[in-house]
């Protein structure tokens, strides 16, 4: 089954597109679930039908549903949040402050992708699509996994000996052996739907990503710089659906309303032919500005097959294997010696256009590119050498991060 996730600068389009791809998917005769996760649910607007939070029918084969994170919280954060409060209760920690400390910023977005692997995992549905929220929140949603993997890892090692240990050095004799043994249980849990979410996340054969925007400037610019963090995260972007393109008038047409649309459409044209030098990787579709706004299951269908023809809808998220994030090379010398020089490159697709921050943290790196970010573990062969520069090659999808070591003389000589 497949897994296709929307999201764009607000009042993109994303929505339609979103609802047309599921409403095209269910008229091949596959069973299709689309569900958004925005807090400004519109996607029952596009379908002219009436959602919650289970899904609906709205046609054959066709099936929607509004996620609504807050109302999760009780049932799936509550019994983990008050296991936490015991825990620090225990250690003698004031009620109120545990209260303030167990409150677990982004919870409310991993209980959404919770319930989005829940739909895709139940087996009812061929074809699942996500309907998310504007670029820069849907990027927090879909790195969160992997970011509170790593922070609970380092908080709650995975050793169930450790975390005992660690909670009773804090409670001392007050440790309550079976309300910690509920507590490291209720860890072990949230940790195993980390897991999970980031391998469906990351799973290029089921999971891929299809970013919406206008052929504007301002727009591809923030469609870039996404594309950009995305391949930071290796997540699969499959396609870039350029909404609302305005078509040129007949040349017989003459007045300022055809100047107008003969400027907008060739302003339009250079803004699409800038985001295809991206790559083939990353095709870009040109979807026409209708006159009428198409909601209900008809007139997202026409819109859909206007899009993709006779392509599958959900296409596939498999294709050419992706180039490696990162590729080591040694540069100059043998072995780990003085004279020994390595490079670390990175892809990343765009990164010409976003601002760019590195640090060096322990054994790992910390790439930031725009508004994202990303812990990555060195090779370990580079844990023993210096960074002593970095520089940006290349552009479009054959951008990358070069970074060169040098091995750290207090570390080699002694190995």
């Amino acid at each position: 089954m497949r897994v296709v996730l929307f999201t764009g600068k607000g009042g993109v389009g994303k929505t339609t597109l979103a609802a047309a791809t599921a409403a095209h998917v269910a008229g091949t005769g596959r069973s299709a679930l689309v569900v958004s996760t925005d807090p400004a649910h519109s996607l029952g607007d596009a379908l002219d039908a009436e959602l919650g939070a289970e899904p609906t029918e709205v046609t054959e084969n066709l099936w929607g549903a509004h996620i609504e994170a807050r109302h999760l919280l009780e049932g799936a954060w509550g019994d983990l949040q008050g296991h936490l409060r015991t825990m620090l209760a225990g250690a003698g920690v004031d009620e109120l402050v545990a209260d303030e400390l167990t409150v677990l910023p982004g919870v409310e977005d991993l209980l959404a992708l919770v319930e989005v692997q829940r739909y895709a995992d139940s087996g009812r549905f061929d074809v699942v699509v996500v309907d998310c929220g504007p670029t820069a929140e849907t990027l927090r949603l879909l790195t969160l996994p992997e970011a509170l993997s790593g922070y609970l890892e380092r908080l709650f090692p995975a050793h169930r000996r450790a975390v005992r240990g660690l909670v009773a050095g804090l409670a001392g004799s007050k440790a309550d052996g079976a309300g910690w043994d509920r507590t490291v249980d209720a860890l072990g849990v949230l940790a195993e739907q980390l897991r999970g979410l980031r391998g469906l996340l990351a799973d290029r054969s089921r999971t891929s990503i299809r970013l919406v925007l206008t052929p504007e400037r301002v727009v591809a610019a923030e469609t870039r710089r996404t594309l950009t963090a995305l391949a930071l995260h290796e997540l699969r972007v499959d396609g870039l659906l350029a909404n609302r393109v305005m078509p040129g008038p007949p040349p017989s047409l003459r007045g300022p309303a055809a100047r107008w649309l003969r400027e907008r459409a060739t302003e339009q044209q250079s803004v699409l032919a800038e985001l295809g030098e991206l790559g083939a990787d990353v095709p870009v579709t040109a979807v026409r500005y209708t006159a009428a706004e198409p909601t209900g299951v008809g007139a997202l269908r026409e819109l859909a097959l206007s899009v993709y023809g006779d392509d599958d809808p959900a296409g596939t998220a498999g294709g050419a294997p992706p180039r490696p994030l990162m590729e080591l090379r040694r540069t100059a010398g043998h072995g780990v010696s003085a004279d020994t020089e390595f490079e670390l490159d990175v892809a990343l697709p765009g990164a010409q256009d976003a601002p760019l921050d590195l640090a060096r943290v322990g054994d790992d790196m910390v790439v930031g590119i725009g508004f994202s970010r990303r812990v990555v573990s060195l090779p370990s062969v580079l844990r023993r050498c210096e960074a002593t520069g970095a520089r940006l090659e290349g552009r479009g999808s054959d951008a990358r991060l070069v970074i060169s070591f040098v091995p750290d003389p207090g570390t080699w000589m002694t190995s």
